[in-house]
């Protein structure tokens, strides 16, 4: 009922209501009027039916005593003339029938034993006993029929009914116009309503069209549609916002099933694959994982079901629709959507670019970049897996020292970019000649490693040879000229007893040198006995102790006077020495550790610690700055050819604040010829700040006056070999002369080395010689002692 009831709109509802309530009230004034009717037409019948009956008694009084049955007749004649009557009987003394006015279908009951006043359904029967002086002597019945009466007074109520509906529907009649000024305004909210549900479009408003219930019922609904149009913008503009940072987020997001399947992707991780993002749905995310990524990709995503709270990271290949293979770091972790169903939440972030860096960064770390051969570090590690592999299985290995004998005239001749084609060239056709299994390194400048695993002595002996003749044989053009190499190989077995990596290093690399040092183009095997090469090793422990002796200050700075030869007043003016002191104090000379140094270059290392060392001397011992006319400071070969030297040189007098005019730096000949360019570079720029310098050991060289000219020092030193012996060798003497003479014609002042005694200052006195240092002079001596 409640069902179908609800189907009907306001209108019908309230056409209903109306209609079933007059319909009630007229069926519930029927009911009452009719009740009220027959109750009013059965008293009624009752009061006229007794009084008739009281006044028939009283007259058939006479008629029963006297036994008169037909003067009892006589008086029951009026009754017929009362409506609705049936019958009378008139009883007598003993209650039997005594005279009766009746038809045969009702007749009179024969004893009144029985008989009172009662209704029965619609029939009346009035009952009245007749007395005298209290005695009772008859009694008179009367039968009526109601349903007559019963019929009038329907027919009554009946009209007053057909009143009573056409009253009705004229009322409703005229209701219907209000009616509808109720049931419009609510159905035209209600078909508002329903096209905002079906198009989703809350910015319609409904019209107003009263100010009672209704009208506020129509403002509270635009009210809501208002705010729900506002919030509805809001959530829009926010979703719009979260898709357009889902869709354009830098990272590929999938939603997956537990199986792998995709539910949905973002437009980015789309396009990266290549497809539109509706084409993933329902593809398998392995359909796109490298194949030799998928195992590890399903235990990924088991990982994930299996632990549900934690986020699991990998890094696969993913295969795009082109066919190209990126990197991508996956993120992924188990979620539980609203409807209770578990879903794989996948980020992947593109790291090709990341990748491959890391991957050319680990190649860069482990190669040399000029040849791509292996380089110093990874080379290092090599050995160390050899050596242990050796101590484990007791296997035998080799390691070859390869140096190149003439790159150096490559490089000065053509340059540095025709030195490096040369060592590319080389390192290619050293590649061609070795095993796959070997490790062919570049260990730096013109200088290979090749390590030979499970290869004797006498295999590595032939390779090492057909590798020197193919060099030999190898012929480098440049600029139209044409180049002849050689190399020194030196060679060392790695077996059970051999040390570390830097132990085998060490022993080709002595080896190589051995081979450098017999005349090169020629191959030598490290032996434990070799005395040359005994030499080497203890020329390489040294490297060890030079770093640890700057790091801890062993190193001590000494001092040499130099004199001049006429009697002129100067000031303090000496060479700066250098010397080890060991664990133990005892002070070695230079002689001991600076060929190692030279050799290993770490030269420049030890110029920078004399210099700062120096520096801080002079600056923070008292007075001493004021006396000194001249400090002359060594400075190696390497230190020259090293970049950041001038700007370090320049820092330490910034820091320490020393007159640039009492610094005088001491360069080797054969080191100035080397690099004749940067040399002059080099001398000008300190030169230029006020600095001297010293040509040292001057006249060793083959060319020495030829270059002189170039190099714009202030001092020559004369190579001692030529002084300590010139009372005795005339060359020597003619030697000495012949420099001293040059160097004054070219404005440079001359200082002899190795002065051993006083006749030979005096015989340098004569020659013009300006300055004069040796043992016959001044010993060294620290520099507080000075």
């Amino acid at each position: 009922m409640n069902s179908w009831f609800s189907r009907f709109s306001i209108k019908s509802k309230l056409f209903s209501i109306i209609l079933v309530s007059s319909l009630f009230a007229m069926l519930f004034a029927f009911m009452i009027l009719f009740a009220t009717n027959v109750t009013e037409v059965k008293r009624k019948a009752m009061e006229d039916f007794s009084a008739a009956a009281n006044l028939i008694a009283n007259r058939s009084i006479a008629a029963v005593m006297f036994d008169d049955p037909a003067l009892a007749r006589e008086n029951l004649s009026p009754l017929t003339k009362l409506p609705d009557f049936k019958s009378a009987c008139v009883y007598g003394k003993q209650q039997q029938l005594f005279a009766e006015l009746a038809s045969n279908l009702t007749p009179c009951p024969l004893r009144s034993n029985q008989l009172h006043t009662r209704v029965d359904q619609l029939t009346l029967l009035v009952y009245q006993p007749m007395t005298q002086d209290q005695e009772r002597i008859g009694g008179i019945l009367i039968e009526a029929d109601l349903s007559g009466a019963l019929i009038r007074q329907l027919q009554f109520v009946s009209l007053v009914l057909v009143v009573l509906f056409i009253a009705i529907v004229g009322s409703f009649l005229m209701t219907m116009p209000l009616l509808n000024r109720v049931a419009k305004p609510i159905t035209l909210l209600a078909k508002t309503a329903q096209k905002i549900g079906l198009n989703h479009d809350y910015s319609v408003r409904a019209n107003k069209h009263s100010e009672d219930e209704i009208g506020i019922l129509v403002d509270s609904f635009n009210s809501m549609l208002e705010t729900i149009e506002n919030k509805n913008n809001s959530l829009l503009a926010l979703k719009n916002n979260f898709q357009a940072l889902y869709d354009n987020n830098p990272t590929m997001v999938f939603d997956l099933s537990l199986t792998g399947q995709i539910q949905s992707v973002n437009q980015f991780g789309a396009k990266q694959i290549g497809l539109g993002a509706n084409q993933f749905i329902d593809m398998s995310i392995f359909s796109f994982t490298h194949p030799e990524d998928i195992v590890d990709s399903r235990s990924f995503f088991n990982n994930c079901v299996a632990h549900p709270h934690q986020v699991q990271k990998q890094e696969v290949r993913l295969i795009c629709q082109n066919g190209n293979i990126i990197w991508v770091r996956q993120t992924a972790r188990l979620v539980d959507t609203t409807q209770n169903l578990q879903h794989l939440l996948l980020v992947c972030e593109d790291i090709t670019e990341t990748r491959r860096l890391a991957d050319k960064i680990a190649y860069q770390a482990s190669h040399d970049e000029l040849t791509g051969l292996t380089n110093r570090r990874q080379f290092d590690e090599h050995i160390q897996t050899l050596v242990d592999q050796a101590q484990a299985d007791n296997s035998i290995h080799v390691m070859c020292y390869l140096d190149l004998d003439q790159f150096k005239v490559v490089n000065d001749t053509c340059g540095h970019l025709a030195g490096d084609e040369l060592l590319r060239q080389l390192g290619e056709l050293l590649r061609q000649q070795v095993r796959k299994t070997d490790v062919l390194a570049r260990l730096g400048g013109d200088e290979f490693g090749i390590l030979m695993s499970h290869c004797n002595i006498e295999q590595a002996l032939l390779t090492s040879e057909k590798l020197r003749t193919s060099i030999c044989d190898f012929q480098f053009a440049w600029d139209n000229r044409s180049f002849s190499i050689s190399v020194s190989i030196g060679i060392a077995a790695i077996t059970r007893t051999s040390g570390n990596a830097v132990d085998i290093l060490k022993e080709a690399d002595a080896a190589c040198y051995a081979a450098k040092e017999k005349g090169r183009n020629r191959i030598h095997i490290f032996s434990s006995s070799d005395e040359q090469l005994a030499e080497r090793q203890g020329e390489m422990q040294w490297v060890e102790k030079i770093r640890l002796g700057i790091e801890e200050n062993r190193f001590q700075l000494y001092g040499q006077l130099i004199v001049p030869t006429m009697h002129i007043e100067e000031g303090l003016h000496f060479e700066t020495l250098l010397r080890y002191r060991d664990e133990h104090g005892n002070i070695i000379p230079p002689g001991a550790f600076l060929p190692a140094a030279e050799r290993y270059n770490i030269a420049p290392a030890l110029d920078r610690w004399v210099i700062s060392n120096l520096f801080e001397y002079l600056s923070s011992t008292p007075g001493f700055i004021e006396r000194l006319e001249l400090c002359s400071v060594n400075l190696s070969g390497l230190s020259l050819s090293d970049e950041t030297m001038l700007d370090f040189i320049s820092k330490q007098f910034r820091k320490w604040q020393i007159p640039t005019y009492k610094i005088c730096f001491e360069i080797t000949e054969t080191a100035a010829i080397s690099n004749l360019s940067y040399a002059k570079q080099f001398i000008d720029t300190l030169r230029k700040k006020g600095c001297l310098f010293s040509l040292d050991d001057f006249g060793s060289g083959l060319s020495s006056f030829a270059y002189l000219k170039n190099l714009p020092v202030d001092f020559l030193k004369i190579d001692g070999l030529f002084v300590k012996d010139i009372l005795e060798d005339k060359i020597d003497w003619t030697m000495v002369k012949a420099i001293n003479e040059v160097g004054h014609v070219m404005n440079k002042k001359t200082i002899a080395e190795f002065v051993e005694n006083q006749n030979i200052f005096e015989l340098l006195k004569t020659l013009g010689v300006n300055y004069a240092q040796g043992y016959g002079i001044a010993q060294p001596v620290p520099l507080r002692e000075l």
